[in-house]
């Protein structure tokens, strides 16, 4: 299947699902992940609307949001999943501004930023909720962060894990990010908004780090969840309080 689904003014919007899980398959048209929908068109949100989304689980800190507010369909009536939580200081940014923009720099930030992530109060609040939500059965889910890259990347490959997608699927559906087209057409972009918040200009190989996705960063998440919690099932039942009964109903949920 094709899983990307282009649009106009929303990136990186691709259904995560129909996957192989175990014994069974991961259902079409019931997972959506992507970025922000701050820039999207109307007809990006008619195509949004046709999706039939329940939930949207937004990732993003407050800070974030305020600065691209999200459009919302005609009718729009999805339960929306955010929390407040989150210091107003962009990590991002003050990472760049005392960066060297090397590639190294960023692989090093993300590997850093990957390993704090599943533990931020805010995300466990927010990942949580979403679990419940699929739990429930409510319908389609549309969860995204900025770039719906990382914190968006992190939750999908939980997603597939309690489906029990197999590794080599779970990191191929993260990898999908690294899309030439979307380098090519917001790489400039990027570039500049670097540039305005460093004063410096990042070479092309730094862009795409910074845009793309590497499998050593959800590698580093997956790593310290083991450490901390003893498995991905651990961290799921001890951290983001999703027993196994609660892990039955996801699937049952979003499995064929």
């Amino acid at each position: 299947m094709t899983r990307l689904i282009p649009l106009q003014g929303i990136e990186n919007l691709r259904d995560y699902g129909d996957y192989a899980a175990g014994a069974g398959r991961l259902k079409r048209g019931v997972l959506f992940r992507a970025a922000h929908q701050a820039e999207a068109t109307d007809e990006d949100l008619a195509a949004l609307a046709g999706l039939g989304i329940a939930t949207l689980v937004d990732l993003r800190r407050p800070n974030e949001r305020e600065r691209a507010p999200s459009r919302r369909w005609a009718g729009f009536a999805a339960e929306v999943i955010e929390n407040d939580q989150g210091s107003p200081d962009d990590p991002w940014h003050t990472f760049l501004r005392s960066s060297d923009l090397s590639v190294q720099s960023i692989h090093a930030y993300m590997i850093e930023y990957y390993c704090r992530l599943p533990f931020k109060e805010r995300h466990i609040d927010l990942f949580t909720r979403y679990f419940q939500a699929l739990a429930q059965g409510r319908g389609p889910v549309l969860i995204h962060c900025a770039a719906g890259k990382d914190r968006t990347g992190v939750l999908a490959a939980l997603t597939h894990h309690i489906a029990g997608v197999s590794d080599d699927d779970v990191i191929d559906d993260y990898l999908l990010t690294n899309d030439d087209s979307r380098f090519e057409r917001r790489g400039p972009k990027f570039m500049a908004a670097i540039h305005e918040v460093t004063g410096r200009m990042p070479s092309e190989a730094a862009m795409r780090a910074a845009m793309g996705v590497h499998a050593d960063y959800l590698a580093a998440a997956f790593a310290v969840i083991k450490d901390q919690n003893g498995s991905l099932d651990g961290y799921l039942d001890q951290v983001i309080g999703l027993d196994a009964a609660s892990r039955e109903a996801v699937r049952a949920h979003i499995l064929l």
